[in-house]
């Protein structure tokens, strides 16, 4: 599934600049401990979590995770926008909880 899909759905609205519209997300992980998703996570997956401080961006930029996807209309801090901006990192909000996400994920063949 490619990022433009995605966002092609419009109850899904980035929060950071685009760089890449085009890339190809290859997969989902859900999981709100960071260590965890450092473990378990893998390069361009679409990462679900809750968290929105700004070592979501480090981890995603560690694992160069295809996108950080926020649920149920959580507030990103203004900080964590700044930084996803400068590591281009693309950060989505939407009003979906994580099985709505998911359940969209799975229908686009993740």
């Amino acid at each position: 599934m490619l990022l433009t899909e995605l966002l092609s759905d419009s109850r899904f609205k980035p929060m950071t600049e685009i760089e890449n519209p085009n890339k190809e997300l290859k997969g989902v992980y859900c999981c709100d401990l960071l260590s965890w998703v450092m473990s378990h996570a893998k390069q361009g997956d679409a990462w679900i979590t809750v968290q929105t401080h700004m070592n979501i961006v480090a981890i995603a930029s560690l694992l160069e995770i295809g996108c950080i996807i926020i649920p149920e209309g959580i507030e990103i801090d203004a900080d964590t926008i700044e930084k996803a901006n400068e590591e281009n990192i693309l950060i989505i909000s939407t009003q979906l909880n994580s099985y709505e996400i998911f359940k969209k994920l799975y229908q686009a063949g993740l």
